[in-house]
């Protein structure tokens, strides 16, 4: 099975991109995704966020209140730092029993980790290869803003929490660039699918 990284710049597109390989059959699994499982009460890693920052984290019904940890890590690196520490191990163990389960169903499958920070925190190296999508800081700021309702500011202190998206190219064996249509990207999904395949 080949075991492929995805990652970029918030806001590059990257779940975007993802959906694209999975529509022409590879199996993918999202960091995020597993971080909102593991944040749900009941779970160590719930247990431990809510130890490492208090009430104030904690929305109505026992589960992490996102938007307000988000406000309080990407204003502090210390407290991003911690966050990283507490989430990033188990994170990692979850999407590698999913790799090796998908494996052993089906040993010609191509997996796909959707992550932020799989650079930033050497994950990517786990890979057989690496896929890095990336789009021009000018359409990087306007999803942002669209997306999310972030300030400016709030932008600005996610994107320089982040690795820029430059330096994550240099360590792609592919980059899609994310900046124009959606026909353009998914062109070059195709052409990256088709090498992945081979």
């Amino acid at each position: 099975m080949l075991r492929v990284g995805l990652t970029g710049g918030i806001g590059a597109g990257k779940s975007t991109v993802g959906q694209m390989f999975v529509d022409l059959g590879c199996h993918l699994i999202d960091a995020d995704a597993i971080v909102h499982r593991l944040f749900e009460p009941g779970q160590s890693v719930h247990r431990a966020v809510c130890d490492a920052f208090g009430a104030r984290v904690v929305d109505a019904d026992g589960g992490i209140n996102r938007k307000v940890l988000g406000e309080i890590v990407f204003a502090n690196p210390d407290a991003r730092l911690r966050l990283n520490s507490l989430t990033h191990p188990a994170v990692i163990q979850y999407w590698t029993e999913w790799l090796d389960e998908l494996e052993s169903r089906d040993p010609g499958a191509i997996g796909i980790v959707e992550a932020a920070l799989m650079i930033e925190v050497g994950s990517y190296k786990n890979y057989d290869k690496l896929i890095v999508v990336v789009c021009s800081p000018e359409e990087q700021r306007r999803r942002l803003r669209e997306r999310s309702g972030l300030s400016d500011e709030q932008s600005e202190a996610r994107i320089k929490a982040q690795m820029p998206m430059e330096e994550k190219a240099k360590f792609a064996d592919y980059v899609i660039d994310n900046s124009r249509t959606l026909d353009e990207t998914r062109r070059q999904v195709v052409r990256v699918f088709e090498e992945l395949s081979k």
